[in-house]
């Protein structure tokens, strides 16, 4: 598949595309898109610490509109900034923020790169709109190539208003990661292929894994080694040691261009690869939801539980309690973060009942689980459609806090049921 000569001109000022760029040129992630539609079992976004380096990691969480203004800031002291890219430190399709950030930039920097990097679930409805936006670069996470190992690599996947888990789950992922890298590639546009490697889960697939996206018309594949991180069902498990990693580059290599320079980036990276430059703009341009290192709770993760309470002691309904009491917790421990108040004077029926529940859900940003006694099918999906579990529970909030990992989803009904 033929590439535009314009698009080729562009990657040699592309630092992830073209290695000798990431010695030139900046790039700066955007860290506006806090909501993920899957969970994996590697990734924990809850911490926040200057010193790690990793996908899902972030100082803060910007609106749309301090985003654009931070990149005003950093282009003023990083004159070398060539790329914007938005990698999370959820999955960017699930956010709307995300979009709304790709239009303040694109229009008030065109000169910019565009750059997004998601794990595909959303990817088959947002390519053509990202195109129109002028997005030319995305990088799709695919960590399987059959749904059994992917069962192993990811614990569960939001789609159509429904948790799926296990091989379902898995299968819808797969399909519409490989459905959306062959729709952005006709597109015209450049698509970079990541895999983590999993010693034991799916090392042995990944060679025909990147045959089959090279396939499909991507550009280039980049194979990650996982990181090990605390509070994840791989938190045991090893990493691959150097040598194996560049085996396995150099058996893919056969069959498709490598990316050798990847720094596994954090959600909020600033300056060139290998040098973040991050920590000196943390706050800069203003956070939109209130985290970073005063706050707590970045991301979208299961163990950060939000409880709705009237009276801040039992656990109330979704639609008729005062406020959401958020803690964090690992099952035996919990920590109180924040409490959220709810406006009960808003109307409790039609368009204005969604856009209060609208606004309800993104005042939880960061909340990966929701327990309440009671709740309208409504608010469910809304929640299910951000990566929000929603836990049934009664009594003492403490113990409901406590308890919210153990407990099974509250079931959505799809639209299609």
């Amino acid at each position: 598949m033929s590439m535009d000569p314009k698009l080729e001109e562009v990657i040699r000022t592309h630092p992830c595309y073209c290695e000798d760029a990431h010695r030139s040129f900046a790039r700066m992630h955007l860290p506006v898109a806090p909501r993920c539609n899957i969970q994996c079992n590697f990734c924990n976004r809850r911490f926040d610490c200057c010193n790690e380096s990793r996908p899902g990691v972030t100082s803060e969480v910007l609106t749309p509109e301090a985003a654009a203004d931070k990149v005003a800031y950093v282009k003023e002291r990083i004159p070398n900034l060539s790329v914007i890219g938005i990698a999370g430190p959820g999955d960017p399709l699930a956010n709307e923020e995300t979009f709304r950030s790709i239009e303040l930039v694109r229009k008030r920097f065109p000169d910019l790169t565009l750059c997004i990097s998601t794990n595909g679930l959303a990817l088959p409805d947002c390519a053509d709109r990202l195109y129109d936006l002028g997005v030319r670069f995305v990088t799709v996470t695919v960590n399987a190539l059959t749904p059994e190992t992917g069962a192993e690599v990811y614990d569960s996947v939001v789609f159509g208003g429904r948790r799926l888990r296990g091989v379902e789950g898995a299968s819808v992922l797969l399909s519409r990661q490989l459905e959306g890298i062959e729709r952005c590639a006709s597109l015209g546009m450049a698509v970079k292929v990541n895999v983590v490697m999993i010693p034991g889960i799916n090392d042995g697939e990944i060679p025909d894994l990147v045959k089959k996206v090279k396939s499909l018309g991507a550009y280039m594949a980049n194979i990650l080694p996982l990181i090990p991180v605390e509070g994840t069902r791989f938190a045991d498990r090893r990493a691959p040691t150097p040598q194996e990693r560049r085996e396995m580059m150099d058996r893919c290599e056969l069959d498709a261009r490598m990316m050798r320079h990847c720094r596994q980036c954090r959600a909020d990276a600033i300056g060139l690869l290998g040098e973040d430059r991050s920590p000196e703009f943390v706050h800069i341009g203003g956070c939109g939801s209130g985290c970073g290192p005063q706050g707590d709770a970045v991301g979208c993760d299961e163990s950060v539980v939000a409880v709705a309470t009237s009276d801040g002691r039992t656990v109330g309904g979704f639609g008729n309690s005062t406020s959401f009491r958020v803690y964090a917790t690992d099952g035996g421990t919990c920590r109180f973060l924040r409490e959220v108040p709810v406006d009960l004077t808003l109307p409790v029926s039609g368009g204005s009942h969604r856009d209060h529940i609208e606004r309800i859900a993104s005042s939880l940003a960061g909340c990966g689980t929701v327990v309440v006694s009671e709740i309208g099918e409504m608010p469910s999906r809304v929640l299910a459609s951000r990566g929000v579990r929603v836990v049934r529970a009664s009594g003492d909030v403490d113990r409901a806090v406590r308890d919210a990992l153990r407990r099974p989803d509250e079931c959505i009904i799809s639209d299609s049921a």
